[in-house]
This record gives C-alpha cells, sequence and structure tokens, in this order.
C-alpha cells in the first residue's frame, strides 16, 4: 500500500514539474545561466559525514540541473566548479574534487552526448592533474558538434586573474601594433577574456545562503540579475531552479536605462 502511495505521489510530482516547465517556456528564458555552487561541506557537516560526501551529493545535482536546463531551452549553463582559491582546501579533499570531473563525465557523458549537450571548460589548465584534464578534453572533442546546451565547467578559474591576464594579453597586442588605445573598448575587452565566445550571463544563482560573487565572472556579471537562496547545493532540485527561473521572469532589466 504505502509503495503504491509513494508511487503515485511520485508521478503527481513528475507531472506538476512537467506542467511548470511547460508554462515557464511560455515566457522570457535567460540564454545564460550561471550557478556557485555552494554548500556541499555545510551539507556533509549536518549529517556526521566527511566533506568528500556532499561533493559526491553535489555531482549528481549538477546532472539534474544540466538536464532541466537544456529542456527550458537555455543556451548556457556556467557551473562555478573549482576556484583557483580552492587550491587552499586539504590536500585530500582537493584530490576528490579533481577527481570529480572524470568520475561525471565517465558516468554521463553517453548521456550528454544523447541530449545534444556541447561540455566547455573555462579556467586555467595549469595544475591541473592529467586524469581530470584527460576526462575534460575527452568530453569536449566529443561533444563538439553538438549545438544543444553549453555545459561550461569554471573549473581552476579566479575572475581577477583572468581579467589579469587579459590585460597583459592587450598590451602584448598593443605592442605589436594589433590595437591602438582608440581601438579598445568593452566589446574588444570581453574577446580577451575566458568567456569571449559566450554572452554575458542573465541569471547568477548562488546557494547555501552567501550573498557574494566571490571571485566568480565580476566583469561579466555587470549586469546580471542574482538569485541568492539558503538552500545548500546536495539539496537543490529542479523546483528550486524553477524557482529562479520564474524570479527572472518578474524581473525588469533595464540595464542602466529608464
Amino acid at each position: 500500500m504505502f509503495e503504491k502511495i509513494k508511487l503515485w505521489r511520485k508521478k503527481k510530482s513528475s507531472s506538476n514539474l512537467r506542467e511548470r516547465i511547460e508554462m515557464i517556456k511560455k515566457r522570457e528564458i535567460p540564454a545564460h545561466v550561471a550557478v556557485i555552487m555552494d554548500g556541499n561541506g555545510r551539507w556533509a557537516r549536518k549529517r556526521n559525514l566527511p566533506r568528500i560526501a556532499g561533493h559526491k551529493e553535489g555531482m549528481m545535482v549538477v546532472r539534474k540541473i544540466s538536464r532541466i536546463a537544456g529542456e527550458l531551452g537555455i543556451k548556457t549553463l556556467t557551473l562555478y566548479a573549482f576556484s583557483t582559491e580552492n587550491w587552499k582546501r586539504p590536500k585530500t579533499e582537493v584530490d576528490f574534487l579533481m577527481k570529480l570531473p572524470q568520475d561525471y563525465l565517465n558516468d554521463y557523458l553517453p548521456e550528454l552526448i544523447e541530449e545534444n549537450v556541447q561540455v566547455r571548460m573555462m579556467g586555467s589548465k595549469q595544475n591541473l592533474p592529467k586524469h581530470t584534464l584527460n576526462a575534460l578534453e575527452k568530453a569536449i572533442q566529443e561533444t563538439k558538434n553538438n549545438n544543444g546546451l553549453i555545459l561550461n565547467f569554471a573549473l581552476n578559474y579566479g575572475s581577477r586573474t583572468e581579467i589579469i591576464e587579459a590585460v597583459k594579453h592587450i598590451i602584448r597586442d598593443s605592442r605589436d601594433g594589433k590595437i591602438g588605445e582608440d581601438g579598445l573598448n568593452e566589446e574588444i575587452f570581453s574577446q580577451y577574456l575566458m568567456s569571449n565566445n559566450l554572452p554575458d550571463p542573465d541569471l547568477l544563482i548562488r546557494t547555501s545562503g552567501e550573498i557574494r560573487l566571490s571571485n566568480f565572472m565580476l566583469w561579466q556579471l555587470a549586469y546580471t540579475e542574482f538569485w541568492f537562496t539558503d538552500v545548500l547545493w546536495p539539496d537543490f532540485n529542479e523546483q528550486f531552479f524553477l524557482d529562479a527561473i520564474e524570479e527572472f521572469q518578474k524581473r525588469q532589466r533595464r540595464f542602466g536605462g529608464v
């Protein structure tokens, strides 16, 4: 009897989710959604589990959110997976985090290919373990011709470093006569960033109750809509993601105008 009730509730929940998705799709959908996935460690601590258990659980959420983002017609989903500051964490935790892309892509690459997802990476390859790079490069290569959702992992990424490297590149190009002072504007500067082939995010989501950017896409988020939630990333699900999209759809984006 209880199994039948559980099955009925699951079907009802799935039906409600489908109806909600269809309603949302009738309104403006953000083209690019960026997510700061925060709270894995606190999720684990609340359950007296090691921090790596929270990271493992968080990996499962990546699959759920990328699938619903594709269903909604979102063009790009950028996930802040590992920052340049995260190297300060204990070695055992860093080693586990470096293994997660390999585990995720090994498990779900066939599904990503089937769902027409294109995998990309934004960040420095320097210091990344070979097994992490190999998994990412394989996924990027095997999905490069897909034209559905762009699943963009910000890995070993820091926005201040990104901006400094862009400035250095501009200085070199200026010395070589490739660009002049009058030729530099916001559009040109953006082309020197790691996100040069992507539009700026329309919506930023951060979980776990923290209200800061943590060195994430500082230039690109100038006119992005922010949505913060107390929900820890491992507890984040499709319904919360839809909450964020619905809130975005209520906002009036004037980009400095009236």
